[in-house]
């Protein structure tokens, strides 16, 4: 094995000379692992973290989204781990010793499987918890035993304070996509977390970026790092295409449709900025012939995982989504990714693309940029160091009538046969809907066409006058008369 030293790994850059699996002299339980997964040659992140980690430092790592960070610290914890390794089916000989933190779901279940899959041929146990969803079984899992934790901040806490876990035999942490869990408002759960854990610990840190927040994280958490950088921050794949075209609202989704056409993609991440938008969206497109699903945050687990699976499949050719899946998830060959909004946060842009690009293969990253985007492209532009220059798109006759389906917001828009809009100049003022409101007939009640009638000849006094006439005493509701009573019984 290659040995590296914190001073040395420092230098290293993403040409480091590529290592293989082969010169890591892995345990052969996980080299069997590693074969059965075709993996041959590390990653840049992986050849400067993996000797790292089996020679006990802390690590700070950074790297581009899609190159193999989880097998970068889970193989070395694997290998360190298996002096512990044991066959014995009392929970008692399989305490938690290494936990892996991550900020959403859909992370937590896809590192969980790799975890899994690394360790299939020896006797280390494994478990994923997270929210959204009933605890039973989780708490089921862990009454059993697990060397291998992997945990959403939220659901970790929760099992906890049930007594479910016990985490005082921790030797090795790992925060996957810290910025993440900073960025969402993770920080005050990882102290708490942390605070249960032993002092003496290895502890590693990845993410996608070192922002100033995940440099205090770190040290505060970790005990002199090796810090391995081997991309330059924020910087997008270089495997990705990108394409910038300018395309108002109301025809994203015809340019959607068009590129989805000329390129022939058969499979595409599509984003959005809210999942109120993510959904109506989804619909639409289900409506215009692709079969589309939703995956945004007011899903429950069910719907989420659902979602994720049948698009792994190819059951559905269009994953709609919000940032929920901007990050870390690995969905291998996915052709193409499209910005239908631009990200508020130009970091998530980064993300989106990688989505695409994946493990050295070719993508496509295709962004809608309205009239109103201009500040937030300006965000990108900062971002990657790099001017923007907008495309047009020119749209053919043959694809789908677009207006026909409708707003994505209402679906009420009202055209002629012939394609043109029926709508006054004062609906678009007043709103889409505002023209259908006009159109509709309003009932008439028939009192209101006759003619008037006075109720009182000319010469009657109103009613109120006669109430008000002087010389009738009235006396007050709220005064209570006293009550009369024979003299025989008055007192004197």
């Amino acid at each position: 094995m290659t040995e590296l030293t914190p001073a040395t790994a420092n230098e290293l850059t993403s040409d480091t000379p590529i290592m293989a699996f082969a010169q890591l002299q892995l345990a052969a339980p996980l080299a069997r692992a590693v074969a059965d997964m075709g993996y041959e040659s590390m990653t840049p992140i992986q050849a400067q973290a993996i000797p790292m980690v089996l020679q006990g430092h802390d690590v700070m790592g950074a790297a581009q989204t899609g190159t193999g960070k989880t097998a970068a610290f889970a193989l070395p914890l694997m290998q360190r781990m298996l002096k512990h390794e044991n066959a014995s089916t009392s929970p008692a000989r399989h305490p938690v010793r290494a936990l892996v933190l991550l900020p959403t779901r859909e992370l937590a279940v896809q590192v969980a499987e790799q975890v899994e899959l690394y360790g299939k041929h020896t006797n280390l146990r494994s478990a994923v918890v997270f929210g959204g969803m009933d605890m039973k079984p989780q708490t089921a899992e862990l009454k059993k035993g697990v060397e291998v934790l992997v945990a959403t901040p939220g659901r970790l806490l929760d099992h906890i304070e049930a007594k479910n876990c016990v985490l005082n035999q921790v030797e090795y942490v790992v925060l996957d996509e810290a910025d993440r869990m900073l960025d969402i408002g993770f920080l005050p759960d990882l102290q708490r977390i942390l605070s249960y854990l032993p002092k003496q610990r290895i502890t590693l840190l990845f993410s996608a970026t070192f922002s100033p927040e995940i440099k205090r994280l770190a040290g505060s958490y970790l005990q002199n790092p090796v810090t391995i950088e081997v991309a330059r921050s924020n910087a997008a794949a270089s495997t990705v295409e990108q394409h910038f075209y300018s395309v108002e609202g109301d025809d994203k989704r015809h340019a959607l449709h068009q590129v989805l056409k000329e390129r022939g993609l058969k499979q595409a991440f599509v984003f959005v900025n809210s999942k109120l938008g993510c959904a109506r969206l989804a619909r639409s497109l289900e409506r215009e012939g692709l079969k589309t699903t939703a995956l945004h945050g007011d899903k429950n687990q069910d719907e989420r995982l659902k979602a994720l699976e049948s698009f792994k499949s190819g059951e559905v050719d269009l994953l709609v989504c919000t940032d929920v899946a901007a990050r870390g998830l690995d969905i291998k060959n996915v052709p193409a990714v499209f910005n239908f909004d631009i990200p508020f946060h130009a970091e998530d842009y980064v993300h989106r693309i990688g989505r695409t690009g994946r493990a050295g293969a070719e993508g496509l990253a295709v962004t809608f940029v309205a009239k109103s985007d201009q500040r937030l492209v300006t965000e990108v532009e900062k971002l990657l160091k790099t001017k923007i220059e907008l495309e047009a798109l020119q749209f053919e006759e043959n694809l789908p009538d677009i207006r026909k389906q409708g707003h994505i917001n209402d679906g009420r828009r009202l055209y002629r046969e012939d394609g043109s809009d029926q709508r006054r100049a004062e609906d678009f003022a007043r709103g889409p809907r505002a023209a259908a409101r006009r159109s509709r007939p309003e009932p008439q009640d028939p009192f209101f066409e006759k003619p008037y009638e006075p109720a009182l000849p000319a010469d009657a006094a109103p009613a109120w006058e006669a109430a008000a006439r002087p010389g009738v005493r009235t006396i007050s509701s709220n005064i209570k008369t006293k009550r009369k009573v024979p003299a025989l019984f008055q007192s004197a």
